[in-house]
């Protein structure tokens, strides 16, 4: 049998082409090769050939949009506008399950998400959005370094020390890797989230969001992968971070870790 030829369409550049799109195109794809460790304003700004304050209107605007999310030293990451889950492998989240989530939501007036462990990373398999005017908004699809979300924390911290240094040690990247002084600020942060029982994220993902995070305990008795966050604006971080909000989330776990939340689906092909 003869091999079949190969076509290739070569692209060529619309002589009328708009700039302004072009340039937050290609940020996208940017933003997806740098999921982890993300970018910053002057990293667009020299990747586009533009001036900075032109790189900064466009991740704004992606921003308002949901393409990227934004964290604390300026970093910006894909959002859940592109889409993240359809390459992270999650699914549909069960009917009881999503009930559970949107109780929690209405019993404490804030946002609501389902996370599930991906390596050193987690991903939003859902979010019940709170409907307050100031609220934060769908995380679902966002992938995120599990070391800072709160979610990710306290999964995590379900691990022994030993199973951290082996997970943070054989990371594929730079931004997935940690030692010396940083992994060991880590293991002392995860010995605070298990003698408390829960995790926070105080603006370390965004810079004006903060997060309670609890393990779903696993029906197995083996380390959990599921995790619920309660997220809010900054300004309402002290009633987020009240023993109601965290007794509340609580429960919810309690009664999420009887269920089957979303059916394990293989990782993506290297």
């Amino acid at each position: 049998m003869g091999v079949m030829p190969q076509h290739f369409s070569i692209v060529k550049r619309p002589d009328h082409a708009i700039e302004s799109v072009d340039n937050a195109l290609l940020l996208i794809d940017l933003l997806r090769r740098h999921p982890q460790e993300g970018v910053r304003v002057q990293d667009v700004a020299a990747y586009l050939g533009v001036a900075p304050s032109s790189a900064h209107r466009l991740l704004s605007t992606l921003l308002y949009r949901g393409f990227v999310t934004r964290g604390p030293a300026r970093q910006y990451r894909p959002g859940p506008a592109l889409g993240v889950a359809e390459t992270q492998g999650t699914q549909s989240v069960p009917g009881p399950v999503l009930e559970i989530l949107a109780q929690l939501s209405a019993d404490t007036g804030e946002t609501v998400s389902l996370l599930r462990r991906r390596g050193v990373s987690v991903v939003f398999l859902t979010t019940v959005e709170s409907r307050q005017r100031l609220r934060v908004g769908e995380r679902t699809g966002t992938v995120l370094p599990a070391r800072l979300t709160s979610g990710g924390k306290a999964l995590r911290a379900a691990l022994d020390d030993v199973s951290i240094r082996a997970l943070y040690a054989g990371g594929r990247s730079p931004g997935e890797r940690l030692a010396g002084s940083d992994l060991e600020r880590l293991l002392a942060e995860m010995d605070e989230v298990r003698a408390q029982g829960f995790a926070l994220n105080l603006r370390q993902t965004e810079s004006d969001i903060s997060a309670v995070g609890i393990a779903v305990p696993h029906s197995s008795g083996l380390p959990p992968r599921d995790a619920v966050a309660l997220s809010a604006p900054a300004v309402r971080t002290t009633a987020l971070t009240s023993e109601r909000s965290i007794d509340l989330v609580r429960r919810a776990c309690a009664d999420l870790a009887g269920l089957e939340l979303v059916p394990e689906s293989p990782p993506p092909a290297d």
